[in-house]
Formats: C-alpha cells, sequence, structure tokens
C-alpha cells in the first residue's frame, strides 16, 4: 500500500513541478521588467533542482542529487551576478 501511495506522490509532485516550470518561463518571456525575469528564472532554476530530486528518488539513483547540487550552487552565483549587474551596470568591478 506505501508502494502505491509514494508513487502517486511522485508522480503528482512531478506534474506539480512541471506545471510551475511551464509558468516560470512564460512569465520569462512575458515579464513586464528585468527584476521579475531574474526572479522567475530563479524560480524555474529552483524547480528544476526539484524535479531533479524527485526523480532521484523514483529512480533511486544518486547522480540526480548530484546534478540538483551543481545546478543550487550555480543558481546562487547567477543570481548574485545578475542583481550585481541590474543594480550597477556591470559584475566585475
Amino acid at each position: 500500500m506505501s508502494g502505491v501511495i509514494l508513487e502517486a506522490s511522485l508522480l503528482a509532485a512531478k506534474l506539480f513541478l512541471s506545471l510551475a516550470m511551464t509558468a516560470a518561463t512564460v512569465r520569462i518571456l512575458y515579464g513586464p521588467r528585468a527584476q521579475a525575469r531574474v526572479l522567475r528564472m530563479d524560480t524555474l532554476y529552483v524547480n528544476a533542482m526539484l524535479l531533479l530530486l524527485v526523480l532521484g528518488i523514483d529512480s533511486a539513483s544518486t547522480v540526480y542529487f548530484g546534478i540538483a547540487l551543481i545546478i543550487g550552487r550555480l543558481v546562487f552565483m547567477a543570481t548574485v551576478a545578475m542583481a550585481k549587474f541590474l543594480m550597477r551596470g556591470e559584475v566585475i568591478e
């Protein structure tokens, strides 16, 4: 019984995360300002990272967890760089 609940939960998580990624992508394309686009891009990356974690749980493979960790590190650096660029107009001082 718990296997059925786990499979249903993983399927629902994949569906909702895919839907959230689609909504974030649409918002990136039609965003009103650059700040809103940066925020949606960050949301898209977090949803992609969570989807990788769900896929790792579903397949019982540790490869997905390592990829999610790398994405998390890169997203943080990219968000800081984009915020710095939007505030000052340059990334490297």
